[in-house]
């Protein structure tokens, strides 16, 4: 049985959910295809699951740390058997409602469950189903990369993928790799009364981020309990009277690291095997699929979008992309995927992050045209109430206008999205200066900077004062 479509999506995680939502407001023909899951990484191993767990272990935070606020401390007992069916019972409430495949139907999406086989330009198998199509979106997306490590896989280890799966999570933790997942994941577990140790290969965790909030950070995850070992080198894993081990240097000198469980997260492989792509003429390479500017691949009807395509691997930028990509299929010219994409590490304190930090902008535009601004919190009214001092903003500009910003701070992903705008639309510190920020906020601390960058072009026309005679 053949059928015919306008686009054919492969994959239901975050960039086909909200490309298959878009498709079907734009009234065209739409299937999309999915082989295990709807939700994809972002619901059942990603950002659903890790929030909840961050947002259990600040509740057991408070707990331990209410003396801050004149209430008496106290020891939470903490049942991480119910914590992880607590976020289990939030992904099936997702899966059922927003995520559901009947939700989809009903906006007119077919939904074809099985695996997807790309048999040409305008062919996609599922099957015994053979589905024409004038495009095909793959939106398959990654699944963790685990690094080879003598006995690792005799040893065991978790990943993302199963962690969440577990009735409850081990009572120790070996967490390898220092990104935003392995971040989020030592000072969740930490909070739940985890004792973790996170190795890191280079000198620094978080090694895209500004270096001096990512070391205001780290010292908070010291503080609460959290071993960050970094210049890691690991060796082999194994395993020493039921306890896993794991066998390396740090530094240089011979070292070892032992617990209940080992979590790899030391990033993200594209899922491109079993696609058919090299059958059907799309090129690929280390980090996914090959895409040019409009996200089109290098057979002209077939496009690519999200952790696949390797460009910006976050949930928000996948579904931007797939929005994008539709736009160039069906609306009259061409839309380039270019926009500026901020992101988040949802640690607490939050640390946010949108166009180039300092050492960038100088290797970029040379160090006389670039001005950093910086605001501790220690000097934020609103931060000093919330007993959340730790944390601050760095904003990176080019002759004046915004290039990054950087925030380390409670809601900094939500706070982000001003300096985001305001980079997008070439602004200065001069037009944020203009804008009135609500008081006692975080983001008064923009307005502090912007004020400051004011003063201080105001100081060198000083000059120009009129002055009374």
């Amino acid at each position: 049985m053949t059928q015919r479509y306008d686009v054919v999506i492969i994959g239901m995680g975050s960039a086909g959910l909200t490309g298959a939502q878009f498709a079907a407001r734009l009234g065209v023909r739409v299937a999309v295809v999915e082989r295990h899951r709807v939700g994809g990484d972002c619901l059942w191993t990603g950002c659903v699951p890790s929030k909840a767990l961050l947002a259990a272990g600040k509740v057991a935070h408070h707990f331990r740390t209410a003396d801050r606020y004149g209430i008496a401390s106290v020891e939470p007992a903490i049942d991480r058997a119910a914590v992880w069916q607590g976020i289990r019972d939030i992904q099936h409430q997702i899966a059922e409602t927003d995520d559901s495949p009947e939700h989809y139907r009903a906006l007119g999406v077919d939904v074809v469950l099985g695996d997807a086989h790309i048999a040409g330009p305008n062919t996609v198998v599922v099957g015994d189903r053979t589905i024409e199509t004038r495009f095909i979106l793959i939106a398959t997306g990654s699944r963790p990369a685990v690094p080879e490590i003598e006995g690792l896989a005799e040893a065991g280890y978790l990943t993302s993928e199963n962690l969440f799966e577990l009735d409850e999570p081990p009572s120790s933790l070996v967490i390898v790799g220092g990104g935003p997942i392995a971040v989020e994941m030592a000072q969740g577990c930490r909070r739940l009364g985890i004792a973790v140790t996170l190795l890191q290969k280079p000198h620094r965790v978080l090694p895209r981020d500004e270096p001096r909030l990512v070391d205001q950070l780290v010292g908070v995850l010291r503080a609460e309990g959290v071993e960050v070992v970094t210049d890691v080198a690991i060796e082999r894993a194994t395993i020493v009277d039921g306890t896993k081990v794991l066998h390396g240097t740090e530094g240089g000198s011979p070292h070892t690291w032992a617990a209940a469980e080992l979590l790899i997260a030391t990033g993200r492989t594209p899922n491109v095997a079993g696609l058919g792509l090299a059958g059907a003429g799309v090129k690929t390479n280390a980090r996914g699929i090959e895409v040019d500017a409009y996200l089109r691949t290098s057979v002209p009807s077939i496009f690519a979008c999200g952790d696949v395509a390797g460009r910006h691997l976050f949930t928000h930028s996948a579904a931007y992309e797939a929005v994008r990509a539709l736009r160039t299929m069906f609306f009259p010219g061409k839309g380039k995927a270019d926009a500026l994409v901020p992101w988040c590490t949802f640690t607490d304190p939050e640390l946010a992050h949108v166009g180039l930090t300092a050492q960038e902008a100088v290797a970029r535009h040379g160090a006389d045209d670039v001005e950093v601004w910086h605001h501790d919190l220690e000097h934020s009214d609103r931060a000093r109430a919330d007993r959340s001092a730790v944390g601050g903003f760095v904003i990176v500009t080019h002759k004046g206008r915004l290039v990054g910003a950087h925030v380390l701070a409670t809601a900094a992903g939500e706070t982000i999205h001003e300096l985001a705008l305001a980079i997008s639309l070439g602004a200065d510190m001069g037009d944020l200066a203009n804008m009135v920020h609500v008081y006692p906020t975080y983001t008064t601390s923009v307005g502090v900077l912007a004020g400051d960058a004011a003063f201080a072009k105001a100081d060198r026309y000083r000059w120009l004062v009129r002055k009374e005679r």
